[in-house]
């Protein structure tokens, strides 16, 4: 079936036709769990015998702006929540203006074979402030807590990457319980779906936290909230302000919502809407109304039917998706676990896990990269931490390029928007460091960035001190022209292309000893010559990006038939 016929189909179901489906599928299902075997009829799952113990086994949800890590408890189901603008911080530039005025001693050093004396020069002189990128932080958790009972038997739980639905169902005191997760793109909410198999067996309360600064309310009696702030970091004031609400639809029983605490009682169904809303505008601007934009999408999704919601949510998603297939065969091992089937992999007896594993991969780019939203970061779109590994930014010598490597060749070209929208910003901020730190026209951008699109060198000299990541970066113009044809979409991004490569026209050196251009200073980790050390002088990563960009900029150019004269100057440094 074509990806379009699919999506009429869905589109065409009536609520009472997929009421139907749902109660056949829910049985199959549990037969299925309680013969030990995947649900359904198809491998595309990641499923689990048992609830997630820790956050890295939970499985995520996302509309690539808002996310959720979905745990599966019996007692009480966790959903963390990610909104993919809540950040740290707020608007700041980090170039340092000392730079310029060191730029040349640094380099004489360098060709000196100085090098401890470079590196000391640049940590003291050149680094930006603050020495870091500001982190992506977490919103906090949804936490259900249902009441007590006895233990739960034919446990399962389960993520299909054909639907981006998690699923947990379990039986307790009787009574099967299910629950459906996830984050809908058209409604820009994410829902969840509580059942139960017997009449009035759905009850539970339903809560906000967060490490966050935050408080809890309740704006009305069907809905419960949180408000925060993010952190200040390394002395930029914390500006995002956010706001996540919840919000019950059920069916009997009853709901009420007091001091930030929504207790379901007695319902034979409920629909849980979650909507997260911030003052986010731009990596420049931090003045919007969170309030607003967490209120209306949660208003305009309550109208609607859980099962137009669910329809809504796979059509829009399976119009993706749907584009590639893959089949390299299967075995046996495909019945079991993932986690079981992930241990056992070493074996070589399990092909069909390679085809999940690429499928996966691309379920994660289309959850966490929507055209409009924030680029997918170091953890995609999910991290549950206010200081997560790395700060969960963009590290742009290599990390940010390779989430975007699946994105041509797999079928999924619009993913790479947000990506090529942030080089646009980028070249930006990127010419304000390309002039206080170099005296460079054109736009750099180090091996860091974060949401305010940070391009000075920053996280310690040692990493920082490298001027190639905005180059590697741009080069992803080039990419999507080659994979889409879109003359258009170069044409208007031809500037920023055009730009990371002006910045090496004005800043190149002649290396004295080889004669060749080089960027200096720039850093190589393997070309330490102290355990402290970095700085060097061309390394061979940046002339391998630097011939890829000039080589990019000429054809770009002619293609657009434009910039003959930068052509010819692009040529000229790619030869040398």
């Amino acid at each position: 079936m074509s990806p379009r016929t699919n999506r009429r189909t869905f589109l065409a179901l009536s609520a009472t036709g997929v009421a139907a489906a749902g109660a056949a599928r829910a049985a199959q299902d549990h037969q299925a769990a309680a013969a030990g075997r995947p649900a359904q009829d198809h491998q595309l799952r990641l499923w689990y015998p048992r609830p997630a113990s820790e956050w890295l086994q939970a499985l995520p949800v996302g509309n690539g702006r808002l996310g959720a890590m979905v745990h599966g408890g019996v007692a009480s189901e966790t959903l963390q929540l990610n909104e993919d603008t809540v950040w740290a911080g707020g608007p700041y530039d980090p170039a340092n203006p000392s730079g310029l005025d060191n730029l040349e001693r640094i380099r004489e050093l360098v060709f000196a074979g100085e090098y401890a004396a470079a590196q000391e020069l640049v940590d003291r002189t050149f680094m930006g402030t603050p020495l870091g990128e500001l982190p992506y932080q977490t919103v906090g958790d949804l936490v259900l807590t249902f009441p007590g009972g006895g233990e739960a038997s034919d446990y399962y739980r389960e993520l299909d990457v054909t639907t981006t639905t998690a699923l947990t169902r379990y039986t307790r005191d009787g009574v099967t319980h299910t629950r459906e997760v996830f984050a809908s793109a058209p409604d820009q909410v994410i829902v969840v779906r509580l059942t139960a198999d017997a009449p009035g067996s759905v009850s539970f309360s339903a809560a906000f936290s967060s490490p966050q600064a935050s408080t809890v309310h309740s704006p009305d009696p069907l809905t419960a909230g949180l408000d925060g702030t993010t952190e200040d970091w390394e002395g930029v004031p914390g500006q995002v302000a956010f706001r996540a609400l919840v919000t019950a639809r059920a069916d009997g029983g009853t709901v009420t919502s007091e001091g930030g605490t929504l207790t379901v009682t007695g319902a034979d169904a409920v629909t849980l809407l979650v909507s997260v809303g911030s003052s986010y505008t731009s990596y420049q601007d931090v003045t919007g109304d969170q309030n607003a934009r967490a209120a209306a999408p949660l208003a305009a999704a309550a109208d609607r039917e859980y099962e137009e919601l669910r329809a809504r949510h796979v059509a829009d998603y399976q119009e993706l998706f749907h584009r590639v297939s893959l089949d390299v065969g299967t075995s046996g091992a495909a019945a079991l676990p993932t986690d079981e089937r992930v241990a056992g992999f070493a074996s070589g007896d399990d092909p069909q896990l390679v085809t999940l594993f690429f499928q996966f991969g691309r379920y994660l780019l289309i959850s966490s990269s929507r055209p409009g939203t924030q680029p997918a970061n170091l953890q995609g779109l999910w991290n549950d931490s206010l200081s997560p590994d790395w700060d969960s930014k963009y590290t742009v010598n290599i990390n940010t390029e390779m989430n975007y490597w699946p994105a041509g060749p797999a079928n999924l070209i619009e993913t790479m928007e947000p990506l090529l929208d942030m080089v646009d910003e980028l070249a930006v901020t990127g010419a304000r460091t390309a002039a206080t730190q170099y005296g460079a026209g054109g736009w750099v951008c180090h091996h860091n960035t974060d949401a305010w699109r940070g391009t000075a060198p920053v996280d310690g000299a040692f990493w920082g001190m490298w001027p190639t990541g905005g180059a590697w970066l741009a080069l992803q113009i080039w990419e999507h022209y080659r994979f889409t044809g879109d003359l258009g979409a170069l044409r208007a991004r031809y500037p920023a292309l055009r730009g990371a490569a002006q910045f090496f026209a004005d800043t190149l050196v002649t290396d004295p000893n080889t004669g060749y251009l080089v960027t200096c200073p720039s850093s190589s980790p393997e070309n330490a010559h102290h355990p402290d050390v970095s700085i060097c002088a061309g390394p061979t990563m940046d002339a391998q990006i630097l011939r890829d960009l000039f080589t990019a900029v000429a054809a770009a150019s002619e293609l657009l038939e434009t910039d003959a004269e930068f052509r010819a100057t692009v040529r000229e440094l790619a030869r040398r």
